[in-house]
């Protein structure tokens, strides 16, 4: 029986629901011409689902969905006004090697000599229980002299931030950090607890940082 045969007669069934020889409904096949499909055929009264909808990986596994997985990203952005002039604060921040001695999770940061815009970091904290070590290479991305610094990781940890600087006066500043980093997976069951414990890091790390750009102001012509 093909595909347009069917169709007219459940076109007529549908539009005659009492049709003769029916019985509660349900219809009589009776005509040789009316009997039902084969088994091989049924096919032809099959829902069409379209190409690709689904994946299907085995016949075991069932389907396989295809979202892909998104990592998780947190921002923090600590400010502080500090008594040093903006042109110092600027000189100071700028010397990435010396960041390991004001930012309490930073153990080293070494600028590759033949690329003075790449250097290594790494970190070495114990939080949550656990002894935290992480490291990434980073790019200092082109900078505006006494406004801002920002950079980006190129591998290791992915993470981008940058520091701004708005005077407040001939001797003070104000320096916003602002650092955005996906949460590594030894961290990820605490990744709720994360963001305000790095935003208070990062703060501490502010106070230690006015502190030692004083002492930078005394040792650099400003």
């Amino acid at each position: 029986m093909s595909c347009t045969s069917a169709t007219a007669v459940a076109s007529a069934y549908i539009s005659r629901p009492n049709w003769p020889g029916s019985l509660t409904g349900i219809p009589i096949w009776r005509s040789p011409s009316l009997r039902p499909p084969p088994p091989s055929s049924l096919c032809d009264f099959s829902f069409k689902i379209p190409c690709g909808s689904f994946r299907r990986s085995s016949v075991l596994t069932g389907f396989r969905s295809t979202s892909p997985v998104v990592m998780q990203w947190q921002d923090c952005t600590v400010k502080l006004e500090i008594d040093v002039p903006i042109s110092v604060a600027y000189d100071c921040y700028s010397d990435r090697e010396a960041i390991p001695r004001w930012m309490p999770f930073i153990s080293t940061v070494k600028i590759l000599e033949d690329k003075p815009d790449l250097s290594r970091w790494s970190l070495k904290y114990k939080a949550f229980g656990r002894d935290i070590e992480l490291s990434w290479l980073a790019r200092n991305m082109q900078p505006t002299p006494n406004q801002k610094i920002h950079w980006r990781s190129l591998e290791g940890l992915p993470k981008r931030g940058a520091v701004r600087f708005y005077p407040k006066g001939p001797s003070s500043c104000l320096v916003e950090l602002t650092v955005s980093y996906e949460v590594p997976p030894i961290l990820s069951p605490v990744a709720s607890a994360l963001q305000p414990f790095l935003e208070n890091l990062l703060g501490r790390g502010l106070e230690r940082f006015e502190m030692f750009a004083r002492t930078y102001k005394a040792d650099s012509p400003v």
